[in-house]
């Protein structure tokens, strides 16, 4: 990592270790942490790290914002920070400028698709979009007879159905009624849904790899902790066997996410080995998930499933993120697809240049 993205995501662990703190959020249960932490996000530029200065951003890389989001996973954090990034990240492809506050982006579910009319308006259903209530405006991917454009929508324009995510987070559907955006643009030669769902998928991966990396951190204290039989549960042969396979499952998924986002970091936004990493990463990320929850709940014992306890904002968000731009099952199948069509003699080639 080189010096600038160790200050970039330095910075976005300060914050949110002074005002995200898994305990002090927990405990809070009207939402009074979230003004200070989006406002001390928001000086620091972290929200449009991938927007250009001239666009109203921050400019920072592709490496520098993906070290954001390791961070922002490692704190389990509940704010549409990721989904800002992306938004500002695909109204910038259209040389779109941001707005300030709180975004999302749509569609995040591979079977929805927004429509552009000829009349200039946006119409069509996108499910499971994260944090819509809460943004003040939607990036757009829509499709229209002249192929894919790049639209930026007040949220307030459009009809928002609440619905919640695993983790509690707002999750909602967003309906387009022949809506009218603040700016429209085609998108570049080649952008398409599956450029977006990249970039989303790798978003994610790295979140889920940060939310169990910190699920190992608090089991491993925990188990230190904890004494039953006269003795701590981390001296039993058992407990000493799930933290290693947590510890594996971290590692794995730290391993993927971070070669996904530095293929694209590298530049490499398209074509099959960028979609060979996100997949791999996504589906990787999203088995860890699965089985790094069940584990750290296991070595907590009753303790883990209980409100006041911190692990369960760590687990339920890691499992949550696994079915946003794609569940991996969805990317396994459209992997298998890229993987026929190339042919078998193509398939060891493709990997080994990984």
């Amino acid at each position: 990592m080189a010096e600038s993205e160790n200050i970039v995501a330095q910075t976005a662990e300060r914050i949110f270790a002074d005002l995200a703190d898994a305990q002090t959020v927990n405990r809070d249960s009207d939402g009074s942490w979230k003004a200070p932490l989006w406002q001390a996000l928001s000086e620091a530029g972290l929200p449009l790290s991938w927007v250009a200065k001239d666009c109203g951003g921050s400019g920072a890389s592709l490496a520098e914002g993906f070290g954001v989001l390791s961070a922002a996973g490692r704190f389990a954090l509940s704010l549409p920070l990721a989904e800002t990034m992306l938004a500002g990240w695909l109204l910038s492809q259209a040389r779109i400028a941001s707005p300030e506050g709180a975004m999302t982006v749509a569609p995040a579910n591979p079977k929805d698709a927004i429509a552009y009319g000829a009349d200039g308006t946006l119409s069509g259903r996108a499910r499971d979009i994260p944090f819509a209530r809460e943004a003040g405006h939607v990036a757009v991917l829509a499709h229209g007879s002249e192929g894919p454009s790049i639209a930026l929508v007040k949220a307030e324009a459009c009809r928002i159905e609440p619905g919640l995510s695993l983790g509690g987070d707002a999750n909602d559907t967003v309906s387009f009624s022949h809506v009218a955006p603040l700016a429209i643009s085609p998108a570049p030669e080649g952008f398409d849904l599956t450029s977006l769902f990249l970039m989303g998928a790798v978003a994610r991966s790295l979140q889920i790899a940060g939310a169990l990396e910190s699920m190992l951190d608090i089991s491993v204290r925990y188990a230190g902790e904890r004494v039953a039989f006269e003795k701590k549960i981390s001296k039993f042969q058992a407990v000493q066997h799930n933290l290693a396979r947590l510890a594996g499952e971290s590692a794995a998924a730290l391993a993927a996410a971070t070669s996904a986002a530095d293929t694209l970091a590298s530049g490499v936004l398209s074509g099959d080995a960028a979609f060979l990493e996100a997949a791999a990463a996504k589906i990787r990320c999203a088995e860890a998930a699965e089985k790094g929850a069940a584990i750290a709940h296991q070595v907590h014992g009753a303790i883990g499933f209980t409100i006041e306890h911190v692990l369960h904002r760590f687990s339920l968000r890691a499992l949550a993120w696994r079915d946003d731009f794609g569940s991996e099952t969805w990317w396994a199948v459209e992997l298998g697809k890229r993987v026929a069509a190339r042919g078998a003699d193509e398939l060891w080639p493709l990997v080994a240049s990984r």
